[in-house]
């Protein structure tokens, strides 16, 4: 087995401060001397230019990195040759919350298994082992049996619970209601094309499937999924002026802050959106600066993030800056 070994020092090596393999974005270390083999041995390791190494033999069988980490003798494909991240930091498996997945109603019905052994082992015992079936007070093995015959019951009650609680899966839902696309007639070509780029933003990012901006009074932007109308099936105008006079829009205009409205059934103002379909999972309220709101209905219970939600704060931020302008 032929292993590489480096005739050159440290500093002549890393005379760049930056790994030469750009996309893994790590920096070589500046290291020089034997502090700097200490150091860096196993952890870190730039690529050597095949100039500076020279072939020498190796008696363990394997080949011999730069700063002494062994790797095994395969042949490394093109990504790995630019990982200059050592093998043992990466963490490892969760092998146990994976068994655990799994095997939910196993691991559930644990204590029921574990109970009824219990159980059955005592009666056994008191059976074969010739004590009077009447518990006696003053046996100590008697009060023993009463205390496992107890601890057996707890743990089937808990069983039986475990099985019966689940933690509800939650996914999408489609929207009920009419695609649709309404522009407001005092919209700038500008201002137009910032509303769209947020549209299309949120939908790629996020569990966004509605949104209305109402700025200045007037609705500037409906897009997405909205109510049909009973009368004709088309998508429900937005009564700009009726929903600012609801408390949805009075209570984020006062606090100025985002309000997320995880679980959008759960709450009673619900009926102040007539225009979002009947479906919508999720609601964020969004203050555009003093003048406006956003109005972003997901399809997600709890579908929209902490990230998610600062970041259409940030979004708002830009959308005021640009609204206020035209």
């Amino acid at each position: 087995m032929i292993c590489y070994s480096r005739t050159t020092t440290t500093t002549s090596v890393l005379r760049s401060s930056s790994c030469p393999v750009r996309r893994c974005g790590c920096s070589a270390l500046p290291l020089s001397g034997g502090a700097g083999m200490g150091v860096s041995r196993g952890i870190i390791s730039a690529p050597i230019p095949s100039s500076t190494l020279r072939p020498v033999h190796s008696r363990n069988g394997g080949i011999r990195l730069p700063f002494g980490t062994f790797s095994p003798s395969p042949p490394q494909s093109s990504e790995g040759r630019g990982c200059c991240v050592s093998r043992a930091l990466r963490p490892p498996q969760e092998w146990v919350e994976g068994w655990v997945r799994s095997n939910d109603t196993l691991v559930r019905g644990m204590p029921i298994l574990v109970g009824g052994a219990s159980l059955v082992a005592v009666l056994l015992n008191r059976a074969v082992s010739g004590i009077a079936a009447v518990a006696d007070a003053s046996s100590s093995q008697s009060r023993a049996d009463i205390l496992t015959l107890a601890l057996s019951v707890t743990d089937i009650l808990a069983g039986l619970v475990w099985l019966s609680i689940r933690p509800k899966s939650i996914s999408s839902v489609v929207p009920r209601g009419v695609e649709c696309k309404r522009v407001g007639p005092v919209v700038s070509s500008s201002a137009l094309h910032e509303l769209l780029w947020t549209w299309d933003s949120l939908t790629t990012a996020t569990c966004c499937k509605s949104l209305v901006i109402v700025y200045g009074g007037n609705c500037l932007l409906q897009i997405g999924v909205a109510a049909g109308s009973p009368a004709d099936g088309n998508a429900l105008n937005v009564d700009a002026q009726k929903f600012m006079q609801g408390s949805l829009y009075k209570s984020v205009m006062e606090s100025k802050k985002q309000s997320y409205l995880a679980n959008l059934a759960l709450y009673p103002g619900r009926s102040e959106l007539p225009f979002l379909p009947a479906n919508t999972q999720a609601l964020i309220l969004q203050p555009i600066g003093d003048k406006g709101i956003a109005v972003i209905g997901g399809d997600t219970i709890r579908g929209f993030t902490n990230i998610d939600q600062a970041w259409i704060a940030m979004i708002a931020d830009k959308l005021d800056a640009t609204l206020s302008k035209s």
